[in-house]
């Protein structure tokens, strides 16, 4: 009888931990919490830090998103290959330094020749994002002209960027902002000629 007590017992705490092991808990320590959106690459190079912009520099320039999905009990993954990319005109920065509109951007390339509406960014399926024609700057030099009318070191802001998400299995990441510096700026802030050499973000195109 206490053999047949003992195996009953064993039977029962073999079925629970087979239970568990199929995902009686699944819901609490594998599913998916969050989505870290991250750029992982820009031209090609890992970025030195991480913040809620960066820059897509240079006509033809490259950001490569990495969205990294953050799971119950603390795993993360990479979801880079299966997340879904949304890129859109920030409505609150939707402008470049000329003051004129931003393109929309397009899901795969851009109409060729231009249509007067897509263009100046476009990504695809694997969270590439790619500045092409008509190439622009939305930076300005904020600094106003010294005493004697000269130009001073310029301050930069960006007036316009393309808002980012990443987005797998019904839950969406925090969105990353890119500016865009793919050709000259503005010379012109303000009224003032405070950026004569028509730079883009410190010249960085």
């Amino acid at each position: 009888m206490k053999c047949k007590h003992i195996l009953g017992a064993l039977g029962c705490a073999v079925l629970a931990l087979s239970t568990i092991g199929c995902g009686a808990f699944k819901g609490s320590t594998n599913s998916l919490q969050s989505i870290t959106l991250n750029v992982s690459l820009i031209n090609g190079t890992p970025p030195s830090g991480q913040s809620g912009f960066v820059t897509l520099v240079g006509n033809g320039g490259t950001i490569q998103l990495q969205p990294m999905g953050n799971y119950g009990g603390g795993t993360a993954k990479d979801l880079t290959k299966e997340a879904t990319y949304t890129v859109v005109v920030d409505p609150l920065a939707n402008v470049d330094a000329f003051n004129v509109l931003l393109d929309t951007p397009c899901f795969g390339p851009c109409p060729v020749p231009y249509d007067g509406i897509h263009g100046t960014v476009e990504w695809d399926a694997t969270g590439l994002v790619t500045a092409v024609e008509p190439a622009t700057c939305t930076f300005v030099d904020t600094a106003p002209l010294d005493s004697k009318g000269n130009p001073q070191t310029p301050s930069w802001m960006y007036v316009g960027d393309y808002e980012v998400t990443a987005t797998y299995a019904g839950v969406t990441s925090q969105p990353v902002y890119i500016p865009v510096a793919s050709s000259g700026g503005n010379p012109v802030y303000g009224g003032e000629v405070n950026n004569p050499d028509g730079y883009c973000d410190s010249g960085s195109y």
